[in-house]
């Protein structure tokens, strides 16, 4: 195991100093975290997870195998259909593209599910691009990085990256990709809610798709953590839905306002955004993302297909236009949530 993890970990319960003892990390309130393939899992096994990919990592990292076909993919923890566990097991043995089976595999869900048609196909990394100036060394935590595309656009801008995300398998597969494009971020298995680091830890931390879908509990405690390990005047940068999006409404429609359960999507408006923000973490400014969809990418456009293209290209052109003209903001389906941190927001808290 890397010597960064010792050095720089800590028990995400009480935030006491870890050692490393029989392939394990132990805090002195004898708190366990399982190390696995030289990837620490530091995820609570007493709470009630919010992915059941993370119940799946646990296991896995306790020595259940739960899927044996291909052990080395930990499928189990990767979140994808028995189709598509299928289809990687056989991109895993006939692999001829240059691209990590597993990232071809949950692509999927990149640019807003644009990515589909490219499932078990991909030949390129989709590296997206960073809402963030360029830095030289200034450290970036990424919360639900998955294969690590925007960690590794984070490296490539300059940033000292560490990418969190409870699956496995996900964290596996970039460290793969890391090592591959010969990058330096660090990766680990965590819980945006627990996070594994001492307060002060950071200089910026970002976010993308992830929080929108946790409870408003659960987002709370995200951002309560966020704020912890940012430093003074830190920066946090998180892209989240508005409800008064143009696709937003019409999926809040079709799922007839009901409130949202398990993974789905949780839709604020720019006032309550705000408003959580503001509380959690410090001063907050908004910016509109994209129109018509989550998650779509203009630095993804050559790749997609024409009927996507067309979307993201009148997308962009609303984004641009909402810097001068601020009320477009209001109608975005997916928005940055820029924050600074205001270190009387937040406090370190133990269980």
């Amino acid at each position: 195991m890397d010597k960064w993890y010792l050095d720089n970990l800590v028990c995400p319960r009480d935030h006491l100093r870890l050692e490393e003892a029989g392939g394990q990390l132990i805090c002195a309130n004898h708190h366990i975290y399982p190390v696995t393939d030289g990837i620490p899992v530091m995820l609570l096994d007493d709470v009630d997870q919010t992915l059941d990919v993370a119940d799946a990592s646990i296991k896995r990292a306790k020595g259940v195998c739960l899927d044996e076909r291909a052990p080395n993919l930990h499928l189990e923890s990767l979140g994808i259909s028995e189709e598509e566990k299928k289809g990687l097991i056989d991109l895993s043995i006939h692999n001829r593209l240059n691209i990590d089976p597993v990232v071809s595999y949950i692509c999927g869900a990149t640019c807003g599910f644009s990515y589909k048609h490219l499932i078990g196909k991909l030949d390129f990394y989709p590296i997206p691009h960073l809402p963030m100036p360029p830095a030289k060394g200034s450290t970036l935590l990424d919360i639900g990085c998955n294969w690590g595309r925007w960690s590794i656009a984070g490296s490539q801008k300059g940033y000292t990256v560490v990418g969190i995300d409870p699956s496995l398998g996900a964290i596996i597969a970039a460290r793969r990709v890391n090592e591959q494009l010969g990058l330096s971020v660090r990766y680990l298995v965590a819980d945006g809610r627990w996070l594994p680091f001492n307060d002060n830890s950071f200089d910026n931390v970002f976010s993308y798709s992830v929080i929108q879908h946790l409870s408003l509990d659960n987002a709370g405690m995200v951002l309560s953590e966020t704020a912890r390990v940012l430093k003074p005047e830190g920066r946090s940068v998180i892209q989240m839905p508005n409800a008064f999006g143009i696709r937003s409404i019409s999926h809040q429609i079709m799922r007839k306002f009901k409130e949202p359960t398990e993974f789905d999507v949780r839709y604020y408006t720019i006032r309550s955004l705000k408003k959580l923000f503001s509380a959690k973490i410090g001063k907050t400014k908004i910016n509109a993302h994209c129109y018509f969809g989550l998650g779509l990418e203009a630095s993804n456009l050559k790749f997609l297909l024409i009927k996507h293209k067309f979307i993201i290209i009148l997308s962009e052109l609303l984004r641009k236009l909402s810097r001068y003209a601020v009320p477009l903001i209001y109608f975005a389906d997916s928005v940055y949530v820029e924050s600074i941190c205001e270190k009387t927001h937040c406090g370190s808290r133990r269980i």
